[in-house]
């Protein structure tokens, strides 16, 4: 299955991470170690950065932040 290990040391490993970390926490560090796995594929492939750019403010990026309105200083305010 997964290089060698079977169902039963799944199980075993699964109730070891559950003691561990809690029904609480378990879903949190596999939702974050799911993202870095998705932001690692996406730096193999030369995606990233730039793309991150290119987002019109107030859309979401891939690791869940929301992209920002320019800030404007008191002198582009007054310009407009």
């Amino acid at each position: 299955m997964f290089g060698g290990l079977g169902p039963t040391e799944l199980i075993v490993i699964a109730g070891a991470a559950l003691l561990l970390f809690g029904p609480k926490k378990l879903p949190e560090l596999a939702k974050g170690l799911g993202r870095g796995i998705r932001d690692f594929k996406k730096a193999l492939e030369g995606k990233g950065e730039e793309e991150e750019e290119k987002l019109p403010p107030g859309s979401t990026s891939v690791d869940g932040t929301v992209a920002q309105d320019p800030v404007k200083t008191p002198d582009e305010t007054k310009k407009s």
